[in-house]
């Protein structure tokens, strides 16, 4: 552990935390060395868990041998930036979340093909745009059944610190990687696939035909607009969730939970990709 006091933006390493937007941590240009940041020792943890590379943290001086002591083991040789409670704050516009943030190297994002070889539910994230709905998405995928994530390149990017932050770390819990043109590619790989939206022609999210699929992949759309007209048309299923009290809509968050509880395969609790 190499612990590091700092005392202003300008002291290097610190920019990651402090200065580069979510755009410049990305790194598009090379995304070899892209990096993104995971907030809390319980979140960092899971990154951890999951196998993604550490390469800085930075830590309120208090929790160094405290809250984050384990998470600051279990790192390695990297660099420990530390200041008060304070300048920490001010150095990245918030107050840190139990006292440390850490970076981590972005990791080569697998192929459409590699996250669906083994799997019977998969969920397409269409256009949302929002990070905290895309951290619930996550964590309801993680936690009901979903076993892939893919997301139209017009939506958030999941590593988004708050969208990782209000995943609680389920993120990298999930294979997920970007797809375009979804519902062929989906197709040719043996889903059929259901569209989440309110047609004429639309079943219900429990129609029988709908939890007899083998592999199924749900498509949830933007939180205003929902799912773009070629979107729909291009379903095997165009899918409601029955409700009531005249309400015809949820928030794509809650919608996805819902979706992922109702059409999860029976046995998604001890299966294993």
């Amino acid at each position: 552990m190499a612990v590091v006091e700092i005392t202003s933006l300008s002291h290097p390493g610190v920019e990651v935390f402090a200065t580069l937007t979510e755009a410049q941590l990305r790194n598009r240009l090379d995304p070899a060395k892209g990096i993104f940041i995971a907030e809390s020792p319980k979140v960092i943890g899971v990154a951890l868990d999951a196998g993604y590379e550490p390469v800085s943290l930075l830590c309120e001086r208090r929790h160094i041998e405290g809250d984050a002591a384990a998470i600051i083991s279990r790192c390695g040789d990297i660099p420990v930036y530390t200041g008060p409670r304070e300048l920490l704050a001010s150095l990245t516009g918030y107050t840190l979340t139990r006292g440390v943030l850490c970076a981590f190297r972005r990791p080569q994002l697998p192929s459409v093909e590699e996250v669906c070889r083994k799997a019977r539910r998969v969920v397409v994230i269409h256009g949302v745009v929002d990070t905290t709905n895309i951290g619930a998405i996550f964590r309801s995928a993680a936690a009901l059944g979903i076993d892939g994530v893919l997301l139209t390149r017009d939506s958030c990017d999941p590593l988004n610190r708050r969208a990782v932050r209000v995943s609680m770390g389920s993120v990298f819990l999930v294979p997920w990687t970007w797809i375009d043109n979804p519902q062929p590619l989906l197709n040719n790989l043996g889903f059929k696939t259901a569209a989440m939206a309110l047609t004429d022609d639309s079943v219900p999210l429990d129609h029988p035909q709908l939890l007899a699929e083998e592999r199924l992949a749900v498509i949830m759309g933007t939180e205003g607009d929902g799912l773009p007209h070629h979107a729909i048309d291009g379903a095997d299923y165009v899918v409601r969730i029955p409700m009531g009290h005249g309400v015809d809509s949820l928030n794509v968050a809650a919608a996805a939970a819902v979706a992922f509880w109702q059409l999860r395969v029976p046995d998604y609790l001890s299966r294993e990709l």
